[in-house]
């Protein structure tokens, strides 16, 4: 029964959004016809313009014209704004779990994924990481003892990184003493989650704010709209 009902939420939710869809295409269809009228009406059906002494047959079509843009208008607002809802939104989620996220994956990466082919972009993200932000591995500089590479021949002796020194230079990384690496700084991953959320924020502040402001445009475009539509008639 349960699993029943949730179907039946999930296929009412997926037509509640085609119809949403299906709408938003109308509508923005309508004002591009209406659009078109008002630019057909001006380009071909004003020869005997000249002719007329009132001048309301031009203003009618013009209206038309700026009403059809400002329906198109008002539409790529309301995606626009959804978009940056979305973002917002999504922004907020992933600061909730990043903790997690980096705690269980962030280690297992630069143990296992460090100086190994075809990891070259995990290498020197994270040779900058540890240079930017003056840490050591994930938790600490003993994260370390656990890479790959590390007990390889390929590390030359090396029992950290040389990013992990204060002054890189080659096979520092041979000596793990706090005078010559980032030993008592603390590992990466609060560093890298401090650096991260701070710019979820901006990305959610500004998301999400800057939706609010297009919520007033779109109400003056509704508005606008009404009374291009009420002057016409």
């Amino acid at each position: 029964m349960g699993e029943f009902n949730e179907k039946k939420t999930t296929c009412g939710t997926v037509c509640l959004k085609y119809l949403l869809f299906t709408y938003n295409c109308c509508f923005w269809l309508a004002g591009l016809a209406v659009m078109a009228v008002g630019i057909w009406t001006l380009a071909l059906k004003s020869d005997y313009i000249s002719l007329l002494a009132s001048g309301t047959y031009l203003a009618t079509a013009y209206i038309l014209v700026v009403a059809g843009t400002v329906v198109m208008y008002f539409i790529l607002l309301l995606i626009i704004f959804l978009l940056e809802i979305i973002a917002g939104i999504l922004a907020y989620a992933y600061y909730q779990q990043l903790n997690t996220e980096l705690k269980e994956n962030l280690k297992d990466t630069m143990t296992k994924r460090y100086h190994q082919p075809g990891h070259e972009a995990v290498t020197s993200a994270v040779d900058q990481l540890q240079q930017e932000f003056h840490c050591c591995g994930s938790n600490n500089s003993q994260d370390w003892r656990d890479s790959e590479w590390i007990r390889s021949q390929e590390a030359g002796g090396r029992v950290v990184p040389d990013s992990c020194c204060k002054t890189v230079v080659a096979l520092c990384g041979q000596r793990d003493h706090a005078s010559n690496i980032y030993k008592v700084e603390g590992g990466c991953i609060t560093k890298l989650e401090t650096f991260i959320q701070e710019h979820l924020r901006v990305i959610g502040a500004v998301g999400i704010g800057i939706a609010c402001v297009q919520v007033f445009g779109m109400i003056f475009t509704c508005c606008l709209y009404r009374s291009l539509k009420l002057e016409h008639y």
